[in-house]
């Protein structure tokens, strides 16, 4: 090939990856965009108050550019996007990850809790995301007219829940705005930042650690609970990391350090510089809402509503992250099958989970009414991001001690500086807790003890099924003689690859017949986020017309057991729905004497069991072709 031919292959290249790069800035880099509304101010005018001085506010914004630097730019940007898992990112990923070299092991298990305990945090945060950002714009309002104080409860309400209402119709359409919207508000952060940067360059000196130094040597205590509000400037920097398999971690580093970073920076500057350039008596009325006050008079109401349409924007990525999340949760054995729609055709990471998003919406709407501004909510917010973060470095040293097997030298340091950072900013959000920091952390908890007691139950509840199997040969020579063959195809679903699935049992004992071919067919998530389609069938032949059939998905991947038959001639021909009938057992849990959950946890287990979603639509199967057979399982 030409040396022009390879230069036009690379430009086409780098021209594809900042196209990503775009899109990016559209979807992913809104949580950690829209924290310049409000996390500058919390330093200084949230719960633990600072003066307005120049030691505070170099101090302030120097923590701000490092806490960016150290977490965002180095741990998750540079660092744990090399630890993809077949090109997905996020906390199970991770955990898939390291279980394929350390699961089965203490570490292994240590390392799967934490991941799951991880998760249950999310769920917290993506209830106070949309929240304290969409409120924080609407109350930009008041610094347009005090007057509409009254109106900015009601207008974030209804804001909120309109979000939640378009969630079943998906972001293809409204999502196409998302990327001009998004650059159009991150070049307005940055211009309003130079502005006043100019006007007071010195501000940039706080460049120089030591004036986040300075700071802690002056004020050890204030400094430890300052950094309670300057990890708000850091919220989000788990997403990126997250949502790498949707853009590539090329295009989310260009998007960051190239465009997102700068312009942030700049706006963190550009606030500390303008409150500096004021009286005190103007300072103190400017601390109350600075992002807004850096605009001029007449420029103040399209920024409230440019900021509106980005917090709007940011909140609709936390709801879809939730989404996903749910999703690789529900394959990977941690939670229930739930229904999922799908809201394109041409997409299949764009996906809708009722039950997520009603509950979500419940959620957001009681915080709004209870906490009332964002500034309180503030106080609830950071403390399942720190949570989070500090399990992602726990995971980081697992990953770099087993996965990578980097020398201790090369670890230690790194682990120690990031145990050190993510740790104290979670202890600085524990004196939090009283004035709302308990709230995630008990949706945490909640969210753990159902995750766990699921996963437990589905393993207590196999391994007792697994018990009574009889063996499929033993099976296929009894059959042979004493059931009547009747045309057609039966598909019997079974969770275990060994054994005899409970329905094919009572199909033979109640109706005493056996279709020409029967497949008892099995469904496995792998720990990695996708399987080829060539690796998607294990089909093994006992005789007779009776095959045993392991389909193998990633756990990103949609479970369709039908369009996957329809790929396969192999199991004694191609499969016609209109001649197949899938036979499911439904269990009905008995409480025994055995040992395995405590009395309450098998309850909720069996709550749980009885309100998930039927396989028959988790395997998206044919609603007219389906019959399910009763059986009792005791745990």
């Amino acid at each position: 090939m030409s040396q022009a031919a390879h230069g036009a292959d690379g430009d086409k290249t780098a021209s594809a990856k900042i196209k990503l790069a775009v899109g990016a800035v559209g979807i992913v880099f809104g949580d950690i965009g829209t924290s310049p509304i409000y996390a500058f101010r919390e330093t200084f005018a949230g719960h633990h108050p600072l003066a307005l001085d120049t030691l505070h506010l170099m101090g302030v914004v120097s923590l701000i550019f490092w806490s960016m630097t150290i977490i965002v730019s180095l741990q998750y940007v540079t660092i744990l996007m090399n630890a993809d898992n077949r090109g997905q990112g996020g906390t199970l990923a991770l955990v898939a990850l390291i279980s394929q070299k350390i699961g089965g092991t203490n570490r292994g298990w240590i390392a799967v809790m934490l991941g799951v305990f991880a998760t249950a945090l999310f769920y917290g945060d993506s209830m106070i995301t949309p929240a304290v950002s969409v409120l924080s714009a609407v109350e930009g309002l008041t610094t347009v007219e005090a007057s509409l104080a009254p109106f900015v409860i009601p207008i974030a309400l209804t804001l909120l829940i309109a979000l939640f209402l378009l969630q079943k119709r998906g972001t293809g359409t409204i999502g196409k705005l998302f990327a001009p919207i998004m650059l159009t508000y991150f070049t307005t952060l940055a211009a309003l930042g130079l502005m006043h940067i100019v006007e007071n360059p010195g501000v940039l000196a706080a460049l120089n650690p030591w004036y986040a130094i300075q700071f802690f040597i002056t004020d050890r205590w204030l400094a430890f609970l300052a950094l309670g509000s300057v990890v708000l400037a850091v919220t989000g920097a788990e997403a990126l990391y997250s949502d790498m398999g949707h853009f590539g971690r090329g295009p989310l580093r260009i998007g960051w350090f190239g465009f997102v970073m700068p312009c942030l920076l700049l706006n963190y500057f550009g606030q500390a510089a303008m409150i500096m350039n004021l009286e005190a008596a103007a300072a103190a009325e400017a601390i109350k809402n600075p992002f807004f006050v850096m605009a001029s008079e007449s420029f103040r109401l399209p920024l409230v509503l440019l900021a509106t349409c980005a917090t709007f924007i940011a909140s609709q990525a936390v709801i879809t992250g939730a989404f996903s999340v749910t999703q690789q949760a529900i394959q990977l054995g941690f939670v229930p099958r739930l229904s999922i729609l799908h809201t394109s055709e041409t997409q299949h990471g764009q996906i809708y989970i009722p039950f997520v998003n009603w509950v979500l919406m419940i959620a957001v709407v009681l915080l709004v009414l209870t906490f009332r501004n964002s500034s309180n909510l503030a106080s609830a917010y950071g403390i399942a991001v720190t949570g989070a973060m500090f399990i992602d470095t726990c995971l980081m040293a697992v990953l770099f001690l087993a996965v990578w097997r980097w020398k201790l030298w090369m670890a230690l340091p790194l682990v120690g500086l990031f145990f050190l950072v993510d740790g104290s900013f979670f202890a600085a959000n524990l004196p939090k807790v009283p004035s709302g920091g308990w709230f995630p952390l008990l949706v945490g908890a909640i969210a753990f003890t159902l995750l766990t007691t699921w996963a437990r139950g589905r393993k207590l509840m196999r391994d007792r099924m697994s018990e009574v199997a009889l063996p499929i040969a033993i099976f296929a020579k009894s059959a042979r003689n004493s059931a009547t063959r009747v045309p057609g195809t039966a598909i019997f679903m079974a969770s275990a690859t060994g054994g005899v699935p409970s329905a094919l049992l009572h199909n033979i004992k109640h109706n005493k017949v056996l279709h020409e071919r029967v497949v008892i067919l099995t469904v496995q998530i792998a720990g990695v986020p996708y399987v080829d389609a060539a690796e998607r069938f294990e089909i093994h032949s006992v005789g007779d017309g009776i095959f045993r059939v392991i389909l193998h998905y990633g756990f990103m991947q949609e479970t369709d057991v039908p369009a996957a038959l329809a790929e396969t001639g192999e199991c004694g021909g191609m499969f016609d729905m209109m001649q197949t009938s899938f036979f499911l057992s439904r269990q009905t849990l008995i409480a025994s004497k055995k040992p395995g959950m405590a009395l309450w946890r098998e309850k909720l287990f069996a709550w749980m069991l009885r309100n998930s979603a039927t396989a028959m639509e988790f395997f998206r199967l044919p609603t007219n072709r389906v019959v399910e057979l009763g059986s009792q399982v005791e745990i």
